[in-house]
């Protein structure tokens, strides 16, 4: 069968699980140009105490030496409480990130841990912008967002003009995990950002999908947005990967309430069920597992992208992921060897960035993970992410440039200085 699935690059060379699996319960990374740290403490402000400590030794005054921090919280974390430490401890340092369906630490796979960045002042220029009531957003609110973006990066370059001659920009896209307004917010802002890449994760709620946040300005938000537009004098290279094969499996949505991202019906049958006919399932309780082994994609503009499913209903319809809609066809795909597709994708970003990558931020599909542990795969992924600097959070979905897609890995690599 031939190959579905790669990987895509865009370059720019301007000049209760709650353990983490193979990490003690607070540490550092030893990579002191862009400083990562990772806490498993249970009360928030132990954790972000940990995190400050991490990212800036015992220095209040290290802290300055930062652009800004970026954090992946697990959704136990009271809220409250944690916005308010990383504010005290942070001070005038913004600090921004979102809920998670796990982490991903400077030790591989996480879960019930606060994880962070720290971006230095002399490498980055940071500006950003919350996105709130995405029930009522518009695609005319993009060029608003947009203007804000710029205006922050223009002010801020033009202060460091001697010091940060050359630079690139890319857009990284935090979102309400539970909004769905993936869709048409993406669309939106990839129509303006033009020729600036944008890569970004729907917040998570370790599975319950219940409550999804954003943190900004030291609150979380929910129906919240945050959009960061990231301006660097380093080589990085924004990609999305896959892994996935063809199968001659096809079926048509023959009913849906796309609001919702429901398909009552596929082929004219329950679609529970017929779905679990076509995947060779039929009679089988449907769970997640089974619907990370047996994704199901679209083509649309010349390539497939995948369309997750969530769960199976009492009716036996089902809950997406991503859009859905009436005379729909999907195809039925199966896995292949995902870490060999990490591996051949982190060969081809050291290329793009002219070595190792210092990071890798990374919005990895809670689907691929469960993939993971069903295949018995997820330490040996873990310790390949730990492996290759990978800093990131499990996702509820993932954007790439104008697409809001599934059991996808999408990031940005950030070469050395």
């Amino acid at each position: 069968m031939p190959l579905l699935f790669g990987t895509r690059i865009v370059t720019s060379h301007p000049a209760s699980d709650a353990l983490l699996s193979d990490a003690p319960p607070s540490s550092s990374a030893p990579n002191p140009s862009l400083p990562r740290a990772v806490s498993t403490a249970e009360d928030a402000r132990a954790a972000a105490r940990d995190l400050f400590e991490g990212l800036c030794g015992r220095n209040p005054a290290a802290a300055a030496e930062l652009e800004m921090v970026l954090v992946f919280c697990s959704a136990h974390y009271d809220r409250v409480e944690l916005a308010a430490a990383l504010a005290e401890l942070f001070g005038p340092v913004p600090v921004v990130g979102c809920t998670t369906a796990g982490e991903i630490t400077p030790f591989g796979y996480a879960a019930g841990s606060l994880v962070g960045i720290g971006f230095p002042r002399a490498d980055f220029t940071i500006a950003t912008q919350r996105i709130d009531d995405l029930d009522r957003f518009s695609i005319a609110e993009a060029p608003r967002v947009l203007r804000s973006l710029m205006e922050q990066r223009d002010v801020a370059l033009a202060a460091r003009a001697d010091a940060f001659p050359d630079h690139g920009s890319f857009a990284f896209l935090m979102i309400d995990g539970m909004s769905r307004a993936e869709e048409m917010v993406v669309s939106a802002l990839h129509s303006v950002l033009m020729d600036i890449p944008l890569f970004g994760g729907s917040a998570g709620d370790e599975l319950r999908f219940e409550r999804t946040f954003v943190l900004h300005e030291g609150r979380f938000h929910t129906n919240a947005a945050v959009l960061m537009l990231v301006t660097t004098a380093r080589r990085f290279v924004v990609f999305r990967t896959e892994h996935f094969v063809a199968s001659d499996a096809k079926m048509v949505v023959t009913g849906a309430d796309p609001q919702r991202r429901i398909v009552t019906e596929i082929n004219a049958e329950p679609a529970g069920r017929e779905y679990a006919r076509m995947v060779g399932l039929e009679g089988e309780p449907l769970t997640p597992l089974i619907f990370a082994a047996y994704p199901v994609v679209v083509r649309v503009g010349g390539e497939y992208h995948v369309r997750s499913i969530q769960k199976v209903n009492d009716d036996e319809s089902l809950t997406f992921y991503c859009a859905i809609d009436e005379g729909i066809v999907l195809t039925v795909a199966r896995g292949v060897d995902p870490v060999e597709n990490l591996e051949e994708m982190m060969r081809k970003l050291a290329a793009e960035v002219g070595g190792p990558p210092d990071l890798v931020l990374g919005c990895d599909c809670i689907l691929r993970r469960l993939e993971l542990e069903q295949r018995q795969l997820k330490h040996v992924m873990s310790a390949a992410l730990a492996r290759h600097n990978v800093i990131g959070f499990c996702a509820y979905g993932e954007q790439y440039n104008a697409m809001h897609v599934n059991q996808t890995f999408t990031g940005v690599a950030i070469g050395a200085r």
